[in-house]
């Protein structure tokens, strides 16, 4: 079985830059999107890599995929789960469909995906899972609230995972940036001049995320002004932090 990084939300974003970035260190790749003419587009780019269409949020999409990948003679050595959406706005008024989608993707296929890639890691003591959370997850987020609270069940999933698999092979980071230059903040409906302007570049969260995961850091910040936005929540109260959340008009 040929090792690969899996890439998933490849098509765009922090996704493509990954693929670029782990291209560029000798990986061989399977990319995982939906837009089968981006993957194509970004296979072309770095030099040619296994692409695969899928909506990761469909039920059983997970385990499909791991299948396929295992059919082409490929094993998942190191699992980049950067698919991921968010929605802004009043949990009362959101869809239910999209909210739940949200769940499905960030939580559940993450999860899913995880857990189908680690025991053949395990197996060979070789291997890394790197899952994209945000500094969202270090405090709640109302107008935001099931983006945020799904990006904190991934940033404590992989702590514990991070802790467990200690003295295997397995390395496990939670990458956790905060605004950053892609197609996020347009899907979410946010303010996107606004957003610009608080955003960071992608190749350099991508590159402290892969850096983080190949040191073993169980939690990567990328910039100064995140990693003090992250602690903050140790030292604010609570019901503060939420009503500074709650103020942003982002």
């Amino acid at each position: 079985m040929q090792p690969v990084t899996l890439v998933t939300g490849a098509s765009a974003g922090l996704g493509a830059e990954f693929a670029r970035q782990c291209a560029r260190r000798g990986d061989k790749l399977v990319l995982v999107a939906r837009r089968r003419e981006r993957l194509d587009a970004l296979a072309g780019e770095v030099g040619g890599a296994h692409v695969i269409a899928a909506d990761l949020a469909a039920a059983g999409a997970a385990a499909r995929l791991i299948a396929q990948v295992e059919s082409l003679g490929l094993a998942v050595e190191v699992l980049i789960n950067n698919a991921g959406f968010g929605l802004t706005g009043q949990f009362a008024q959101l869809p239910l469909e999209g909210q739940l989608g949200m769940v499905d993707l960030n939580v559940r296929t993450l999860t899913e995906l995880a857990r189908l890639a680690v025991p053949g890691m395990v197996e060979r003591r070789r291997g890394g899972i790197l899952n994209v959370a945000s500094t969202a997850a270090f405090q709640p987020g109302p107008g935001f609230a099931v983006y945020f609270a799904t990006k904190a069940y991934v940033l404590s999933l992989t702590e514990a995972l991070h802790q467990e698999l200690k003295g295997t092979g397995v390395n496990v980071s939670a990458l956790c940036p905060g605004p950053t230059r892609t197609e996020f903040g347009s899907v979410a409906g946010m303010n996107s001049k606004k957003f610009d302007r608080l955003s960071a570049d992608a190749a350099g969260v991508v590159a402290a995320g892969l850096g983080g995961l190949e040191s073993n850091k169980a939690v990567v910040v990328p910039g100064l002004t995140n990693k003090i936005s992250a602690q903050s929540s140790r030292i604010i109260p609570r019901a503060a932090m939420r009503r500074i959340v709650a103020s942003l008009k982002i």
